[in-house]
């Protein structure tokens, strides 16, 4: 095991999580492209390495815990310990094409709960999985990708009962990690990235994945004294 401080983030191979990916490794870190796609995922790492990031992939869909776990039995074996995870992987579900929104009142409920094991099951899957290597860390950081369509006060976008209900519930998982974390070294916070054009929303967004990135890569690279427990976009708290 060296110094070299090692970060996680799931669902790197493209968009936001490729972006937050590149711009932590361009702060010095080695880099783990976590992502089902084997294709994908080295492609991914071809495309790091090429812009000079000491980038690695790990095979991992957070849905499946055979998955995570071997993944966190790689990270051990290779590298010895994880000092940041940046849970980025997310699916919105369905949605109506035309008004871009999903009606609860047809709500399919299998979709429901695809949404919630990615977006909210994977992540708690994926962190307490990884948490013996993070403990291994003197900073350890924890950044959960959420969204302010999650946030009960703000309410922004358009109705999307699936998506939106998961990242509130994903927020409330990160407040409850800080609380479990308040006497340790781990900080978690969740960063949401504003609307960035990706294949997530058919590239309709205003920002670029690399400015949708900056917030992911701020919580993760916080002072030791930094905030716990927050919900952030660019520089500002986002209500619960």
């Amino acid at each position: 095991m060296d110094d070299k401080t090692t970060a996680l983030v799931t669902g790197a191979n493209k968009g936001i999580g490729y972006a937050i990916a590149e711009q932590l490794g361009a702060t010095g870190m080695r880099v783990l492209v976590g992502a089902r796609s084997d294709t994908g995922r080295e492609e991914a790492v071809e495309r790091l390495r090429a812009s000079g990031v000491d980038a690695h992939g790990v095979r991992l869909d957070v849905t499946s815990d055979e998955s995570v776990a071997d993944a966190a039995a790689e990270v051990e074996e290779r590298f010895g310990r994880l000092d940041v995870l940046v849970n980025n992987a997310g699916i919105s579900g369905p949605f109506d094409p035309v008004t871009w929104t999903q009606d609860p009142t047809t709500l399919d409920l299998d979709v429901v709960r695809q949404v919630v094991d990615v977006n909210v099951y994977g992540v708690v899957r994926v962190t307490n999985a990884m948490l013996p290597l993070l403990r291994r860390s003197p900073a350890p950081r924890i950044v959960n990708a959420s969204s302010s369509m999650g946030s009960l006060g703000r309410e922004p976008g358009p109705v999307m009962a699936a998506y939106a209900p998961s990242k509130t519930f994903l927020n409330g998982i990160t407040t409850q990690y800080a609380r479990a974390f308040a006497d340790t070294p781990i900080i978690v916070n969740a960063a949401c990235p504003g609307l960035v054009a990706t294949d997530f929303n058919g590239f309709s967004g205003d920002r670029s994945a690399a400015q949708g990135a900056a917030t992911a890569v701020r919580l993760a690279t916080l002072p030791d004294d930094g905030p716990r427990g927050g919900f952030f976009e660019d520089a500002d708290v986002v209500p619960w």
